[in-house]
């Protein structure tokens, strides 16, 4: 406030006390209205009356405090879903209540009131641990029990819940009383909850602001998982419009492992899930092929490779595993089911397909088949638990349950193994491109049809490998890694590399504008990859040996380009690069680096 009475007091501070003054004086009256037109759940316009009721005042000074420090050590899944409920504490004050008709609670100082079902559903997971011991094990309550309604006092609810005194008035036995003391301690605090992300703004926060209130700290909520709506086939579902359909409706349309299996694909995060009719369907297929394979397999078990694994694909296969059962965990843990059913079944799937024909002639590994079969079967249980019961039953014989077989094991994922892989797809895939373009000849508008000739076809594969940066690019990978933090996983600000780059060897050459040109989407690229991969990314040469992956993989790279004889050549050697004759000018023209091979094909 810039003049007046409250000069030089925040407009939020000062708000309230200019509005009591004025109403102090006659000069204002209060009025209210809602933020926006509210509807019913029927589509009906709701009419507000502001009528006399009771509010909670969760802003309170000291009680947010406690609901802040409650929050700061949960376990929100999402950064989405923490900034909501740190959102909602900033601005959540004064809540009504109470209501005059319905179901729900009589606010036990004035009971003309009902607590509204926002206010009366925060602490009923506590109500939980020890549901089963007052109705008798009966969930729908028509059962009674022998403890009765008027029996729960205050002091009993303080015994169970709030460790407080024994209560000697009670009429309820001691055993009774110390089984729910038991049972609640047992189950308490509350590792997870489960709801929607519309909940944030009151039910859930709520919670927090109720537990703190009533238990001592140890018993506070320890996390919260909210998830958005659920779509059909990207419309929302709706009974006036017919996009719709039960639970039951699916599974006798798709079977419950097939609509289990399109739940988790919906998605995970806060958006609205979207359950895809197509999905469960191509579910049905795959998990159908997926069983006609395994039977091939143990069919023709003793054509299978025997021994122990030993080639670069055997080792590159059960490494695959390892990650599949290690990033799968996590993936589960975390509740990302989709991203669990990625690891889990999608991408073992394909790296068993890429297993298959890495293997060629030499035929695949009896041992890590069984290993793949055992392992999916065990990592797709949580999400499609029948087909998983028959696979491990009835195809791999085993005498006990899926679910009662735990954890596949895994080593520790060699990452640098995946990388080296990767690598070799990345360069097959760029050299089958180059040979491609070379076969087919010109593709340019005007230029006239050339039909490939089988005699001027390449059947030779030079790939020349420089296995070590130098020159500009190490100049410009040293600055990076002096301008890198490890531990916080970011770069200085691009001013500061740019400063660098030209105050280095490379900014004082002559030509440096035309080598900035160059350098500056290098930068850039290794920038992500380090971000992405870590420090490792900076390095000079690559953390495994290219000429030598190169080398394992050569029946492999032959039977991708339809080559004949392929070589790995050092690119820094001169009679390696004799070797190309008058095509060695290539070298010049695209020069090879770390992670980048240059290819020559010849006929």
């Amino acid at each position: 406030m810039q003049v007046g009475e409250y000069a030089g007091m925040k407009v939020q501070d000062a708000k309230p006390l200019i509005g009591s003054k004025l109403l102090e004086n006659g000069q204002a009256v209060s009025y209210s209205e809602p933020e926006k037109k509210v509807m019913s759940r029927s589509g009906d316009e709701c009419v507000v009356a502001l009528t006399d009721q009771w509010y909670i005042t969760y802003g309170e000074e000291e009680w947010r405090k406690l609901a802040e420090e409650c929050l700061s050590n949960m376990n929100l899944y999402h950064g989405e879903t923490r900034n909501g409920f740190e959102h909602t504490l900033s601005w959540l004050n004064k809540w009504g209540c109470s209501r005059s008709f319905g179901l729900g609670t009589r606010i036990p100082f004035d009971e003309q009131f009902l607590v509204e079902s926002l206010s009366d559903s925060t602490l009923y997971m506590a109500y939980y641990t020890i549901a089963h011991m007052l109705q008798n094990g009966e969930m729908y309550g028509r059962d009674t029990s022998l403890v009765k309604p008027e029996q729960m006092t205050d002091e009993v609810w303080n015994y169970v819940f709030c460790e407080g005194p024994y209560p000697k008035s009670s009429t309820i036995s001691q055993s009774v009383l110390n089984k729910m003391k038991q049972e609640f301690s047992y189950w308490y605090p509350f590792d997870l909850r489960v709801s929607g992300k519309d909940l944030i703004q009151n039910h859930l926060t709520f919670c927090i602001y109720n537990h703190t209130a009533l238990l001592p700290e140890h018993r506070w909520p320890r996390g919260f998982r909210c998830n958005g709506h659920i779509m059909l086939n990207s419309e929302k579902m709706s009974k006036s419009t017919g996009n719709f359909k039960t639970l039951r409706e699916a599974i006798q349309d798709f079977s419950a492992d097939a609509t289990r299996f399109a739940l988790a694909d919906a998605g995970d995060g806060m958006d609205d899930a979207n359950f895809v009719f197509d999905t469960s369907t191509s579910a049905i297929l795959r998990l159908t092929k997926e069983i006609s394979w395994m039977e091939e397999i143990l069919e023709s078990e003793s054509s299978l490779r025997p021994g122990p694994p030993a080639t670069y694909a055997d080792k590159v296969f059960s490494n695959e595993m390892d990650i599949a059962v290690t990033e799968t965990e996590k993936n589960f843990n975390e509740y990302m089911f989709r991203d669990a059913l990625k690891t889990g079944f999608y991408d073992l799937q394909a790296a068993r397909d890429e297993y298959r024909f890495s293997c060629g002639t030499n035929g695949m590994n009896r041992d890590l088949l069984w290993r793949f079969m055992d392992v999916q079967t065990r990592l797709v249980t949580p999400i499609c638990p029948h087909y998983a019961e028959y696979v491990w039953r009835m195809l791999l014989k085993k005498d006990t349950f899926v679910i009662k077989a735990g954890w596949p094991v895994a080593d520790r994922p060699d990452r640098t193994l995946r990388w080296a892989d990767k690598y070799v797809q990345q360069s097959i895939a760029t050299m089958r491109k180059l040979l491609e373009k070379q076969t087919s000849g010109s593709k340019k508008k005007g230029a006239p049809v050339t039909v490939p000739s089988t005699e001027n076809k390449p059947t030779i594969g030079l790939i020349y490998v420089n296995e070590l940066y130098d020159g500009w690019k190490a100049e410009c990978l040293n600055i990076l890694r002096a301008n890198f933090d490890a531990e916080a996983c970011q770069f200085a600000p691009d001013s500061e590399i740019q400063a660098a780059l030209k105050q280095s060897n490379v900014g004082q050459q002559a030509n440096f504008k035309q080598v900035q040109k160059l350098c500056m989407p290098f930068l850039r690229f290794k920038k992500d990859e380090a971000l992405s991969v870590g420090v490792q990314a900076l390095d000079l040469m690559l953390p495994f040996g290219e000429m030598e992956v190169l080398q394992e993989n050569l029946e492999l790279i032959k039977r991708h380009l339809g080559l004949e004889q392929v070589q790995v050549l050092n690119a820094l050697n001169k009679d390696d690069v004799d070797k190309a004759g008058k095509h060695a000018d290539l070298l010049s023209q695209s020069p090879p680096s770390p992670g980048s091979p240059t290819p020559i094909f010849l006929s």
